[in-house]
C-alpha cells in the first residue's frame, strides 16, 4: 500500500494542528502508523491521497448510512448552497426536516437543531437542569456524550461517587456535579439515586453505548432506569447521536420501546453535514428560549444546507425494507467472520445491533461494561487493522470504536470484507501466539 502522499500531508499537518489532526482518534495513536488522508468517496468506497481504494466501514463514524456522496443528498446540498449557505434566520428547510422527523418519531413532539452532537448533549443537560431546578447529573462509565465539561468525567473511587474530570482544563467543581456509575449495575444506580435524592436533574445514557465498544444493554436495565427516573422526578436523557436513525428510524427508543424525557441526535440527520438536535415533549421544550427561560442559541443552528442534506437522507430511510436490508447485510458480515473465528478457536467476538458492529477480542458472548473489555484488545486490534488496510478495507483506527454498514455496501462488498476479516484474524493470532 502506497503511503507517500499521506505521510507528506501528515508532516505538513503537524505544523498546523495539535498532533496533526482536528480530532484525536484520527492520529492513529491507537493502531500506530501514519493517518490516512482521504480525497474522495462514492458509495461504499473511499480513496486516499495515494490513490488506494478501500471498502469503508467507518462511514464518517456513522452518519453516512447511504454511503458516500449519494446523488439525492449531493443534489440537495448543491441546490441549497447555490441559493445561500447561511442566513442566521429561519428557513423553509428547517421546517421540512423537523416535520420529517417529528411525523415519524413518536417519542418526541418538538425539536431544536444545533450544530453538533456535543452541543445537543450540552443543551439537553442544561434543559433538564432548568426544568427540574436541580444540579446533579448521573452518567455511566463507558458512555460518551461529546466533550461537554460536565460529562467528560470518569468515576471516582467506589460506587455512587462523584466523578473526577478526565481532561485537563475542566474544573473539579464541574466534575463534582456529575455522578458516574457502572453500566448494567442496578444496585450501583439505585445507590447513587438514593445518596443524592432530590438533587439529580437528569440521568444521561447512550441506550446503545457505541463509543467505548458496543456495550449492548439488557432491556431490563434500561427499563429500570426509566422507572426510577419517573418515580424520582428525574429527566431521562437518551443520547442517540449514534443510535438515532441507525438501528431504526426511532432509534434505541423504538428498539427498546422506552420513552425518554429528552433525546439528543446528531450524525445521520445532517446527511454528512455538521448537525445536532435535541427533542422532547412540547411541554418540556417550552422551557427553551425564546419561549422559556433556558437559554440556547447558535448562528449556524438549522443551517439550510445541513437541513436539506438531512431531509434528502432521511426520506431514503423511510422507504419500505430499508432497515431490513441493512440489518441483513450486517448480520451476514458478522456471522461469516464469527463462524471462522469459532472454527479456529480464536478468542474473538463480533457484536452487532442494527447496522452497527464491533470487533472485540473477547471470549464473552456479551460485553456490557467497560471493565469487561479485555486489556489486550488494543494490542490485537492494531495488526488486525493494518492487515485490513492492506486488503483495502477501512475501519476506524481504534479497537474501542464501532463499525457501520451502509446501504451502499453490496453483497459482493460484504463477502469480500468478510473474507478479509477472516484473513486478518488468521494473521493477528499467528503473530500473537
Amino acid at each position: 500500500m502506497k503511503m507517500e502522499a499521506s505521510k507528506a500531508l501528515f508532516e505538513k499537518a503537524k505544523r498546523y494542528f495539535p498532533g496533526g489532526v482536528n480530532s484525536p482518534v484520527r492520529a492513529f495513536k491507537s493502531v500506530g502508523g501514519t493517518p490516512i488522508f482521504f480525497e474522495k468517496g462514492k458509495g461504499a468506497y473511499v480513496w486516499d491521497a495515494d490513490g488506494n481504494q478501500y471498502i469503508d466501514f467507518c462511514c464518517s463514524w456513522g452518519p453516512l448510512i447511504l454511503g458516500h456522496a449519494p446523488d439525492a443528498v449531493v443534489e440537495a446540498i448543491v441546490s441549497t448552497a447555490s441559493k445561500g449557505s447561511s442566513f442566521g434566520a429561519p428557513t423553509r428547510e428547517e421546517n421540512e426536516l423537523a416535520d420529517l422527523i417529528l411525523s415519524n418519531h413518536k417519542y418526541i413532539e418538538k425539536i431544536r437543531f444545533v450544530s453538533s452532537g456535543t452541543e445537543a448533549a450540552m443543551s439537553a443537560i442544561r434543559l433538564a437542569r432548568g426544568v427540574t431546578g436541580r444540579n446533579k447529573v448521573i452518567k455511566f462509565e463507558g458512555c460518551y456524550h461529546g466533550h461537554v465539561d460536565a460529562l467528560l468525567v470518569k468515576a471516582g473511587s467506589g460506587l455512587a461517587t462523584l466523578g473526577t474530570s478526565s481532561s485537563a482544563g475542566i474544573p473539579e467543581a464541574y466534575a463534582k456535579e456529575t455522578i458516574v456509575v457502572p453500566l448494567n449495575d442496578i444496585q450501583a444506580f439505585d445507590e447513587a439515586v438514593e445518596k443524592y435524592r432530590g438533587d439529580i436533574a437528569v440521568v444521561a445514557i447512550e441506550p446503545i453505548p457505541a463509543n467505548n465498544g458496543l456495550l449492548i444493554q439488557d432491556g431490563v436495565f434500561l427499563k429500570h432506569i426509566r422507572e426510577v427516573c419517573t418515580r424520582e422526578g428525574i429527566l431521562l436523557l437518551f443520547d442517540e447521536v449514534i443510535s438515532g436513525f441507525r438501528v431504526g428510524f426511532e432509534g434505541a427508543s423504538g428498539y427498546y420501546g422506552i420513552q425518554p424525557d429528552v433525546v439528543a441526535f446528531g450524525k445521520i440527520i445532517g446527511g454528512g453535514m455538521p448537525v445536532g438536535a435535541y427533542g422532547s415533549t412540547a411541554e418540556v421544550m417550552s422551557n427553551v428560549a425564546p419561549e422559556g427561560p433556558v437559554y440556547q442559541a447558535g448562528t449556524l443552528s438549522g443551517n439550510p444546507v445541513a437541513m436539506a442534506a438531512g431531509a434528502a437522507q432521511l426520506r431514503a430511510l423511510l422507504q419500505p425494507g430499508f432497515y431490513e436490508r441493512l440489518n441483513e447485510m450486517t448480520e451476514s458480515l458478522c456471522s461469516q467472520v464469527q463462524a471462522h473465528a469459532d472454527a479456529k478457536g480464536y478468542v474473538f467476538r463480533m457484536f452487532h445491533v442494527g447496522s452497527i458492529f464491533w470487533v472485540s477480542f473477547s471470549k464473552e458472548k456479551a460485553v456490557r461494561r467497560m471493565d469487561e473489555i479485555p486489556e489486550n484488545s488494543g494490542k490485537l486490534f492494531a495488526p488486525f487493522h493494518h492487515f485490513l488496510l492492506e486488503k483495502g478495507v477501512y475501519l476506524g483506527p481504534s479497537g474501542y470504536e464501532v463499525g457501520f454498514v451502509s446501504h451502499a455496501h453490496s453483497n459482493e462488498d460484504i463477502t469480500y470484507a468478510a473474507r478479509a476479516f477472516c484473513e486478518a484474524l488468521d494473521y493477528t493470532f499467528s503473530q500473537n501466539q
